[in-house]
């Protein structure tokens, strides 16, 4: 396609936090030309460097979230461990109830848990310095990335571009990228083609019409802390508290859903965390060596968005009726795909996300029901 034009692609992939670098390799292991762009020019620069990267499973009652967090917990334990273990700190990870409440439905929790678990009590938590805790689970195979250097790691081993995408123009053979530059009569940038394009681009999500995907940000801000603090695992109660990796424990992330996080915060994003970690550890020699904020995108009923993108303006032109219930057969976008809502688990779900978008774009593998877009379409549209 465009064989006059320098620039072209299998697959453009736009937005370099963890969905978009992983997607980039997963369709570059299956040999596909690649190229992953971002407005920034280095990776993770918003939600998904400050998230807190803890991969570890979901504990509840069985509901379908949790098991198909689980299933990615599985697969992103092997991916990092097999792809990039120099950022994959693979110590164990205790869940704490985070009051006797929470206490008493940990006993219901238990026959849902994973295989590999052991319970754990009083005796454990003093052994490793963590205070006001009697029991839990403990997650011997669980961990924490190293989030910006994660994302960094993997967005090493493909082809990258800064280019800030303005639009999308869909065209005979593919798709072609406009930069934002180009579009105000700034510095010209190439344009961009590709057979295919996938959306990576988080809470900003308004390239083409996706509102019936009801993306949403959630902010949240985690902090670095230098420490001598000997804390040989990662805990998770209210909040997660890193291992302490080579001097560093991370504290976080923080959830706000305020439209004006910054005001919320009111210039102390990390104040609340630190409270609570030290209710759980010795904080006292604790120093901020850096703070992490950014948006993270989740969708409506917390399920990623992987798949293809439904033809918006078109159903509602030529299916009217489905405004009222009537349920046609879905057009999507050619060669348009979606990898989003990650959300706060953005590092268990994106190995395997990545690895099924590919299966899709490569092998036409139907997506998994759980997380094709397609599954808030419908309800989208009777409530327009």
């Amino acid at each position: 396609m465009h064989r006059n034009q320098e620039i072209c692609y299998d697959t453009i992939i736009i937005g370099a936090g963890i969905a978009g670098c992983s997607a980039a390799f997963a369709l570059q292991q299956r040999g596909q030309r690649v190229l992953l762009v971002d407005r920034s020019a280095v990776p993770a620069s918003g939600g998904s460097g400050a998230a807190g990267a803890f991969v570890s499973p979901k504990i509840g009652k069985g509901s379908p979230l949790q098991a198909l967090t689980n299933e990615a917990y599985s697969y992103a334990v092997a991916f990092y461990s097999r792809h990039f273990p120099k950022y994959f700190d693979q110590s164990g990870v205790a869940r704490i109830p985070k009051d006797l409440n929470d206490s008493e439905k940990f006993a219901q929790y238990e026959e849902y848990n994973i295989d590999k678990y052991e319970n754990i009590e009083r005796g454990f938590f003093l052994q490793h310095g963590i205070k006001n805790a009697e029991r839990g689970f403990w997650f011997e195979e669980a961990g924490v990335c190293d989030a910006p250097q994660m994302c960094r790691a993997i967005w090493e081993r493909v082809m990258f571009r800064q280019y800030d995408v303005a639009s999308l123009v869909h065209e005979e053979e593919g798709w072609k990228l406009i930069s934002r530059a180009s579009e105000h009569g700034g510095v010209a940038q190439p344009q961009l083609y590709a057979k295919n394009v996938v959306l990576a681009t988080g809470y900003q999500n308004d390239l083409l019409d996706m509102r019936y995907m009801g993306v949403k940000g959630l902010w949240g801000s985690r902090g670095d802390y230098a420490s001598d603090l000997h804390l040989k695992i990662s805990l998770h109660k209210k909040i997660s508290i890193s291992k302490n990796i080579n001097g560093i424990i991370k504290l976080g992330a923080t959830h706000i859903k305020a439209k004006e996080p910054c005001v919320a915060c009111d210039g102390r994003p990390l104040a609340d965390l630190e409270v609570q970690a030290a209710e759980m550890v010795d904080t006292s020699d604790f120093k901020l060596k850096e703070i992490f904020c950014g948006m993270r995108a989740g969708s409506k009923d917390y399920f990623p968005l992987v798949g293809r993108v439904v033809d918006v303006p078109w159903i509602l032109e030529h299916y009217p009726g489905i405004l009222k219930g009537a349920k046609p057969p879905l057009k999507h976008l050619e060669g348009l795909y979606v990898m989003n809502g990650v959300g706060g688990r953005g590092f268990v779900f994106a190995p395997l996300m990545a690895k099924w978008l590919s299966e899709l774009i490569v092998e036409e593998k139907a997506i998994d029901s759980r997380v094709s877009p397609d599954r808030l379409f419908l309800k989208w549209c009777r409530k327009l």
